[in-house]
């Protein structure tokens, strides 16, 4: 894994104009993982555009408003094309941008596609209207839709040469992707339960009284809808904490890439915390000053480094 491209490598003028693409709809539809991959040198941050952008595609056919019988044949569309991009089928002049990108960077990087495969999976999971009984049904759910991109991004960020534990650097990106993933979940419990969903495992919502769902601006009548927040914070906290072991084994720039982006959502989920019912009122965000010092913050080596000193006290 602790491959790298040459950072000098000729582009074509086809490849760089995907790229360009890639990298637009990223900026205008990832603003918080577009702060994180700004940190990168160029072929990673268009490697890492490129894995957004495929993503988003998939992410787009599952949230449309298309019938679940049409969903499902995009994305197994989608998966088809996926097969083609990773058995070589891409050329650069093919009329989608997307798959030229995603084929030249699986080239670069040492990608492992099959997890965009998995993504497809998850995706399929909420066109069925999945619904999830216990905290282990929903990671199974989260890692096919945030663990895989973190094994991903793996692929492109590599680990450095004889990095303490890099055996485990996959696992800590996936534990990362759950981190963000249950973030998002309790971010956008409103928005979700509006469109008929319901991510929260049935087993917590009936422990704190909240199994009616999050249909309007209040928690349910009787709930302890606090409780139930606090209670997904700390498993959220826990699995940042486990995922944070990664950033050791990253070169600098990708350490700040990761560091940024686990950074803003972990500074979303403290302002969850302090105000729970705020995701019920409307979309909790950071406003753009915060997410810039958390950039910088990353740059600096600062998260790195204390997880460092944690991973030493253990081992000691």
């Amino acid at each position: 894994m602790s491959r790298t491209v040459e950072p000098h490598a000729h582009v074509s003028a086809p490849v760089q104009a995907a790229y360009s693409y890639c990298e637009a709809v990223t900026g205008q539809q990832a603003r918080n993982f577009a702060y994180g991959i700004r940190l990168l040198p160029t072929d990673k941050r268009q490697a890492m555009s490129a894995l957004y952008a495929f993503s988003r595609r998939v992410d787009d056919i599952g949230d449309g408003s298309l019938a679940a019988e049409v969903k499902k044949e995009r994305l197994e569309e989608t998966r088809a094309l996926l097969a083609r991009i990773a058995g070589g089928g891409v050329e650069e002049d093919d009329t989608d941008p997307v798959a030229v990108a995603l084929a030249d960077a699986a080239r670069r990087f040492p990608i492992p596609l099959d997890g965009l495969h998995e993504l497809i999976d998850g995706v399929l999971m909420d066109v069925h209207g999945e619904t999830y009984e216990t905290w282990d049904d929903l990671k199974v759910y989260c890692r096919c839709v945030a663990g895989a991109i973190g094994r991903l991004s793996l692929g492109v960020f590599g680990t450095q040469p004889g990095a303490p534990g890099a055996e485990r650097a996959a696992e800590y990106a996936d534990t990362l992707g759950l981190a963000l993933q249950l973030t998002n979940i309790l971010r956008d419990v409103r928005e979700d339960a509006g469109n008929g969903r319901t991510y929260l495992p049935a087993d917590d919502l009936a422990k704190f009284g909240c199994a009616a769902g999050f249909h309007t601006p209040v928690p349910p009548p009787g709930s302890d809808f606090a409780g139930l927040v606090h209670f997904e914070v700390r498993r959220a906290r826990a699995l940042f904490a486990e995922g944070y072991r990664l950033l050791p084994m990253l070169d600098r720039r990708s350490g700040a890439c990761v560091a940024a982006m686990a950074g803003i959502y972990r500074r979303l989920l403290d302002r969850i915390e302090r105000d729970p019912e705020a995701v019920l009122r409307g979309r909790v965000s950071l406003p753009g000053r915060e997410k810039a010092y958390v950039a910088v913050r990353g740059l600096s080596g600062l998260d790195t480094r204390t997880v460092s000193r944690q991973t030493a006290k253990r081992r000691a």
